[in-house]
């Protein structure tokens, strides 16, 4: 049940990322549908599971020289992966994909937080 509620948790914030992006930004997001929200939701959860440690590791010297700011590439990195394989979710370029990763954290956190 919890790991329900949050696949839903990380679906909501996601359609409320691309909706805020696409309409504060110049970047642009596209969702097709609902059902490719809840994939990318699980696919991001995946992801940010069993590559994005690999590739902490990998890249913890640049992430110490840059005081930890090198992981918001990261963050972008695991989104425009996701981007790239779910059909029905596209992020126009890096940019949009950090701008995304940075808000999603934030809206994700806000979430979680109302449904504890």
């Amino acid at each position: 049940m919890k790991f329900l509620i949050n696949w839903l948790l990380s679906t909501l914030a996601i359609i409320i990322t691309a909706y805020l992006i696409n309409n504060f930004s110049a970047g642009s997001i596209v969702i097709a549908s609902i059902w490719s929200a809840l994939i990318a939701a699980l696919v991001l959860g995946i992801v940010n599971a069993l590559i994005k440690p690999v590739l902490q590791i990998i890249t913890f010297p640049i992430t110490l020289l840059t005081l930890g700011l090198f992981s918001l590439v990261i963050n972008a990195l695991m989104v425009l992966l996701v981007s790239k394989l779910v059909a029905g979710f596209w992020i126009s370029g890096f940019w949009t994909a950090l701008i995304f990763s940075i808000v999603l954290s934030i809206i994700s956190w806000f979430l979680y937080k109302i449904a504890r």
